[in-house]
């Protein structure tokens, strides 16, 4: 079996999760038998600073890297730190059979030109800044990785897991990649998108003289009745104008922003120690099959399974 080559590029400011996550990856795939060779370069060859201070050492400066099956670009807290990278990213790339970014690495993808024209995510909570800065990229900001061509994108943080399994079964097969998942006791791929881990906004940013006031209402007691009809005569405007309104500061419907504070309320409640039941009538989606729809659409996981991975981190006792 030939070796496949994998090189992380660390800079100053590097998140340490995002450099030693596929480097665990390619190293528990490598020991079992899947033939990786893993180093990792830096801009200079020097030892960098990750965002927690420790250190990481380098094997290699980055214009010693002559040829690589598989480059990885980790992110940083600080954004700018990714852009500034850029210019040593194309240049690696350029050397590269594929490329693939961690979390907010997809900025350093984007500056370098690697993403115009393909599809790409990030952390939640940058995806709509890259889809600002980079008006070339199409941003998928749920997924947890997205493959386009020959360029690789994840979520945040521990999605760079999830992306190098993904490598790792492309290049491998399953097999390989689920004994991968075992040794480090994660999911092959994880159930629903990123969406689930966001803290969505609860009331979109604006100072409009009608619609402010209409979502401060909805927020302060969101079981009331929020119809269009409601809203409208509350406003004292027509319920067309009312929508022509809510697309302009809001961007989407009446009916979608109300769902929306009703399902962060609803998110809430469940944190808090509500029963999906409870959720449901106080959050004013009613039903329990209105909420599960509801948060599959927003969270795409039902409440139960929120509720098993965010309620607590207590583990199953012995009995």
């Amino acid at each position: 079996m030939t070796v496949h080559s994998v090189t992380v590029f660390a800079f100053d400011g590097v998140r340490l999760l995002d450099v030693s996550a596929p480097l665990e990856v390619f190293a528990t795939a490598g020991a079992a038998g899947a033939a990786y060779g893993v180093r990792v370069c830096t801009p200079d060859g020097r030892d960098v600073r990750t965002s927690t201070g420790l250190r990481i050492g380098a094997d290699c400066a980055a214009d010693a890297v002559t040829a690589v099956d598989t480059l990885v670009v980790p992110g940083a807290v600080d954004v700018a730190r990714c852009v500034a990278a850029a210019p040593a990213v194309a240049e690696l790339a350029a050397r590269s059979g594929r490329v693939a970014s961690v979390c907010t690495g997809a900025f350093a993808l984007a500056a370098a030109g690697l993403l115009d024209g393909r599809r790409a995510t990030t952390h939640w909570e940058h995806a709509a800044e890259l889809g600002r800065r980079y008006p070339g990229v199409e941003v998928t900001a749920d997924a947890i990785h997205v493959r386009d061509g020959r360029v690789w994108t994840s979520a945040g943080v521990t999605a760079g897991i999830d992306l190098c399994l993904a490598l790792v079964e492309e290049d491998r097969g399953p097999a390989a990649a689920r004994a991968v998942a075992r040794d480090l006791v994660v999911f092959l791929q994880r159930p629903g998108g990123q969406s689930q881990f966001s803290a969505a906004s609860r009331t979109p940013p604006t100072g409009h003289p009608v619609v402010r006031p209409l979502l401060d209402a909805v927020v302060a007691d969101p079981a009331a009745d929020h119809s269009a009809q409601a809203l409208a005569r509350r406003a004292g405007v027509s319920v067309r104008h009312l929508a022509r309104l809510f697309r302009e500061q809001v961007g989407v419907t009446p009916a979608a922003c109300v769902e929306r504070v009703r399902v962060e309320a609803a998110r809430m409640l469940l944190e808090g120690g509500a029963s999906v039941t409870g959720a449901a009538a106080r959050s004013g989606l009613g039903s329990d099959e209105s909420l599960r729809r509801a948060f599959a659409r927003h969270f795409g996981v039902t409440p139960s399974a929120y509720l098993a991975r965010f309620r607590t981190t207590a583990g199953a006792s012995w009995a």
